[in-house]
């Protein structure tokens, strides 16, 4: 069931939904008709010097932090460390890790070394050091669990639940892999391997004991959304969102507790870089992912297509494109539209909660800005768009920057925030074109509009430098408790100020990789690309045109 795919494989997914939307007017051409990528990572432009010494001393102060937060005998990232009321030393720690925290964690011993705040000798020792824990944690097939308790690397049910009994053969995080957090794992050992020549042989004997076709559905597909044939109507041919060991989605009513990431412009494409680059999945999971919620597929048979007319924005333009594989020649029905942002002929492409990093997140590691400028690349610009006139204009904000993180207080919570468009019209499955759904996410509801946080400027440092510095001076000017010794705290509410002094690894991790590419001429995305696991990016990202332009 799961073999290898000789050559160029590739394959995209994202967030699980089941409902639908009508075609309205032609928009782009086809993907296919897009030149190539070629040439190497662009060169990284658009700051001062003195606004790059300024980024340097916020990248020793972030680089800090990691001192409280790595266990010092298992060498496992901690998830969180809190630093009530702004104190200099932790008042508590969250003492679980993922497998998405020590992917990034590979990032930032990288990203440390490139900026000269460790020498290599020193990132490769921290990186071996690791790995070699990583590598007796329970595991299956290479692929990490849900939780581990980074005091002991047991598996848990839940941070603060206890540790896991047993693995496997249950439906709950003691035997849930998750596809995007391993992906990101995966992603900090393909770094690991070119930047520290002297952890490669560790860092790749784990990769290669991953086989990411586990979690593509390669049961039947039809040319419609979904395989009425399968049980639940499944959409065939995308990723799942995890696994469950012992209870594969094709047994009985397994099916029943897993979900597709079928949404394309979301943070599971890591996966698919990885699995494509790998040559575990085909390319159908690159065009069976949806790069817009779609309309039925435009073939009579396909009326048990779902309904996601209850989408943020509804009806939407585009048209249906037919696209050939540059692997396998098959070709493909491809849905190509895009949100427009209220009264401007801003187009752009939705994420499932409006979050800033699961748009621009993969771009810390895999060159979208560079190989992408038709398509993902495109994408990551309008997302940053979309977030400064959303939060500036609707909201009426000073700053701007909406992202999943901690709460704006010392209470330890986490919530999902992101610009929803919850300012607009919203009229649920019953849109029409006389009175349409306006919303900027996929999602209604999904995620608060209230809190600010400084990790989703870093990563808008790509794509947007000035626009970026200027809304990280304006944090720190404003709202002088949300900067402390280790860098920045993960979250502030704007309107109220109150600031959430904690820092999560997985965000602090993202600052290092943007500092590190926005300082080092976009070195973290050239590690990546000197392997040959990104060659099928390239290829992907360089074909696709989406309606954008």
């Amino acid at each position: 069931m799961h073999s290898k795919i000789p050559a160029l494989a590739g394959s995209l997914v994202v967030v699980a939904a089941t409902l639908l939307a009508v075609p309205t007017a032609a928009q782009p051409a086809s993907a296919a008709s897009a030149p190539a990528a070629t040439g190497p990572v662009a060169p990284y432009s658009g700051l001062s010097p003195a606004q790059r010494t300024r980024l340097r001393e916020i990248a020793r102060d972030t680089w800090t932090f990691f001192a409280d937060d790595v266990d010092p005998h298992t060498h496992l990232p901690l998830d969180n460390v809190t630093y009530a009321g702004g104190s200099s030393s932790p008042t508590d720690r969250g003492r679980y890790t993922s497998s998405a925290n020590i992917g990034v964690y590979l990032w930032s011993l990288v990203s440390a070394s490139d900026l000269g705040l460790i020498s290599r000798d020193r990132a490769t020792e921290l990186a071996k050091q690791t790995l070699r824990e990583v590598a007796s944690l329970p595991a299956y097939q290479g692929f990490l669990y849900q939780w581990y308790d980074t005091d002991n690397g047991r598996a848990l049910l839940n941070p603060g639940q206890g540790d896991c009994p047993t693995t496997g053969g249950t439906f709950d995080n003691c035997s849930f892999l998750s596809n995007v957090d391993n992906g990101w794992y995966a992603s900090g050992l393909v770094v690991v391997k070119q930047a520290l020549p002297g952890a490669r042989k560790t860092a790749a004997a784990l990769l290669g004991r991953m086989d990411f076709s586990l979690f593509y559905d390669d049961r039947a597909e039809t040319h419609c959304n979904t395989n009425p044939a399968i049980p639940g109507n499944q959409p065939t041919g995308q990723m799942y969102g995890g696994y469950y060991v012992g209870s594969p989605p094709d047994v009985g009513d397994n099916w029943t507790h897993y979900y597709h990431n079928g949404a394309l412009y979301s943070d599971p494409r890591i996966s698919a870089y990885i699995g494509m680059g790998l040559h575990q999945m085909p390319g159908n999971v690159w065009w069976r992912s949806w790069r817009e919620l779609p309309p039925p597929a435009p073939y009579d048979d396909c009326t048990s297509d779902p309904d996601f007319s209850w989408q943020g924005q509804w009806p939407m333009t585009g048209s249906w494109q037919t696209v050939t594989d540059p692997q396998s020649g098959e070709t493909f029905p491809v849905w190509e539209g895009a949100y427009t942002y209220p009264g401007t002929d801003l187009r752009f492409i939705p994420t499932f909660a409006g979050g800033m990093f699961e748009a621009l997140m993969a771009n810390e590691v895999v060159p979208e800005t560079s190989w992408g400028t038709h398509g993902m690349g495109l994408a990551d610009q309008r997302s940053v768009a979309v977030q400064q006139k959303y939060a500036t204009e609707q909201l009426g904000l000073p700053v701007w920057g909406m992202s999943p993180s901690s709460t704006a207080d010392d209470t330890g919570g986490y919530s999902g925030y992101g610009v929803e468009g919850l300012r607009f019209p919203y009229f649920g499955a019953g849109a029409t074109a006389a009175n349409p759904n306006l919303g900027l996410s996929q999602c209604h509801g999904c995620a608060g509009e209230d809190v600010v946080s400084p990790h989703a400027s870093f990563l808008a440092l790509d794509v947007a430098p000035q626009a970026a510095y200027d809304n990280l001076v304006k944090l720190a000017s404003l709202f002088p408790g949300v900067y402390g010794s280790h860098g920045f705290f993960d979250a502030v509410n704007p309107t109220t100020g109150t600031v959430g002094h904690r820092i999560l690894v997985l965000d602090q991790s993202m600052i290092m990789a943007a500092l590190d590419n926005a300082l080092q001429d976009r070195a973290l995305q050239r590690h990546f690309a000197d392997d040959p696991v990104s060659s099928v990016a390239h290829t992907y990202l360089g074909m696709e045109r989406m309606a954008l332009e």
